[in-house]
């Protein structure tokens, strides 16, 4: 980057400062330079294109800059940033200037923007997590805004994915946001891939490693099996796979890499989840999150029509709450009497897990979202290798996956010490983020209050980790099938094996009568437990590597 580049890195960076008058200065400068660039090209006309697909680098061209001062007049925390920034957009367009807009509905494709927390309209508590995010990465994504639902969670999140990609760490820091790219297009998220291709070049990445895979170091591209594997087929892992990493001659990776990249791609696979399983929207800033082309008079995406993404709020469908009416009262009569037969009879241990054994072989043939094919675009489908590999194939051809027995290695007595030793801290992180989700809860069902949802909890989350195999011998998997239903089933296989293909429809017809919110716990839940499966096959490998 040249010099000036980073200058003004750093005055969009003078935004984040809780100081208001480093602000104000910060935003003074802006305004001279967006001003001066406004006035030196005069009226725009109609036949200017969009700015390109990466042209999210805030300093790169006039279009660039507007659509950064556009996301951070929407989604700044600090109330002086945002009004300046309509101020400055509102001077621009008056030199004849044309000026983007937001495309979409904020930021979920799946939950009404009213719904969202408001950057304007937020508590003390989650107003302070809003600023240290966006002081840490000059935005507040949407990913967080849809947590925000659940400020607690979306604190020991940000924490750790901020200690993961920008604290001290055994990797450097475009190798951090590389693999980000690589975990994200696994699952086709150009989301999460877009967002780190410009955290990758901000931080002094090679332009070329973006061309493929195949442009960049052999180290990183020998990490591809590992990515490939954790993502779709996680059981299949062995010591080998890792002896091949750490003894590759002069593009070896230590132990301490090693822990770092896995812990990055199994934080990705499963933020790809969740990302997906929200219907989050891309970054207002960043291609597809704005136009300079005037409204037409259709606000719908030609692809939200295919997709069945309408805006129509099925929430709000009263045939449908006619038709689901006591679905909730249904799932508390069952959490009851399932407590009550828990009281009065143990299973034997055979039975047991022979009940885990018919919900893992069950769990096998519940197909996934319309099972098209996805193809991933080139843009895409260049950050990795054997686009073709997935979980469906392994499904379809009837292979076992063996069963993973949490007796023998668990992330409490095995996994969290090994990460510990080897990446400080980030062990510790990892786990109050797990226990954070797993035990969340505000004691209600939809209208119900004073609710033990802890029984309902564990059932969404032993069924993700029996889908990868790993069974806990101390649970009864008949609960499982009481508790969740087939639309919930289907909603938690996709999101999990194959989110790319969550569709509105999906999100849309398990558990109709319950909040947003609820669903949003959902899918932390979903995503927390995919990323310890995910961990606990990595960490089993490098332990028996090391044994």
């Amino acid at each position: 980057m040249e010099v000036q580049d980073q200058e003004s890195l750093g005055r969009w960076d003078g935004l984040g400062s809780r100081d208001a008058s480093s602000r104000t200065e910060a935003m003074e400068n802006i305004c001279q330079d967006v001003m001066r660039k406004a006035e030196a090209i005069g009226p725009i006309t109609a036949s200017v294109p969009s700015p390109p697909a990466l042209g999210c680098l805030p300093n790169s061209d006039l279009n660039d800059i507007l659509a950064h001062l556009l996301m951070l007049s929407k989604r700044c925390p600090f109330e002086d940033v945002r009004a300046q920034c309509i101020r400055l957009l509102k001077a621009v367009q008056d030199l004849g200037v044309r000026i983007p807009r937001p495309l979409g509905n904020g930021p979920s494709r799946f939950i009404p923007e009213k719904e969202i927390l408001q950057v304007s309209k937020v508590d003390a508590r989650t107003q302070s997590i809003f600023e240290d995010a966006f002081a840490a990465l000059g935005r507040l994504d949407n990913i967080s805004l849809v947590m925000g639902f659940h400020p607690q969670y979306l604190e020991s999140f940000l924490r750790t994915q901020h200690y993961l990609l920008q604290m001290d760490g055994p990797l450097s820091l475009h190798y951090r946001h590389y693999i980000g790219i690589m975990a994200a297009a696994r699952h086709q998220c150009s989301y999460l891939v877009n967002l780190h291709v410009n955290d990758f070049l901000q931080v002094g990445g090679d332009l070329k490693w973006l061309n493929g895979l195949d442009e960049a170091p052999q180290k990183l591209q020998q990490l591809g099996e590992l990515n490939k594997i954790l993502a779709h087929r996680p059981w299949l892992l062995t010591k080998e796979h890792i002896e091949r990493l750490l003894k590759a001659e002069e593009h070896s990776w230590s132990l301490a890499e090693l822990i770092h990249a896995v812990v990055l791609l199994t934080h990705y696979h499963s933020l790809a989840s969740f990302t997906f399983g929200c219907g989050i929207t891309p970054e207002i800033h960043c291609d597809g999150g704005h136009t300079f082309r005037p409204p037409s008079l259709s606000q719908y995406c030609v692809c939200d029509i295919a997709n069945g993404n309408g805006h129509a709020n099925h929430h709000d469908d009263p045939l449908g709450n006619q038709e689901m009416c006591g679905e909730v009262e249904v799932l508390m009569e069952r959490m009851k009497q399932l407590q009550e037969c828990r009281d009065d009879e143990e299973a034997s241990q055979e039975e047991m897990a022979t009940r885990f054994e018919r919900e893992k072989t069950e769990s096998m043939l519940v197909v996934t979202a319309e099972d098209e094919e996805c193809v991933p675009s080139r843009d895409i489908s260049r950050h990795f290798e054997d686009p073709s590999y997935g979980y469906k194939d392994f499904s379809r051809r009837g292979e076992h996956v063996p069963t993973f027995r949490v007796q023998d290695y668990s992330w409490e007595d095995h996994g969290f010490s090994l990460v510990n030793r080897l990446y400080p801290d980030v062990g510790q992180m990892l786990d109050e983020k797990f226990q954070m989700a797993y035990n969340l809860t505000y004691n209600t069902m939809a209208t119900h209050k004073d609710v033990d949802t802890s029984m309902l909890r564990r059932a969404i989350w032993n069924y993700i980790h029996c889908m990868f195999g790993i069974r806990y011998d101390d649970y009864d998997y008949g609960e499982i099938n009481q508790l969740l239903d087939r639309s919930f089933k289907i909603y938690i296989k996709t999101m999990v094996c194959s989110p790319e293909k969550t569709t509105k429809r999906m999100y849309e017809s398990f558990w109709r009568q319950f909040q947003h919110s609820e669903k949003v716990h959902v899918n932390l839940l979903l995503m927390e437990a995919r990323m310890q499966a995910e961990l606990l096959y990595a960490l089993r490998a490098i332990t028996r590597y090391m044994t």
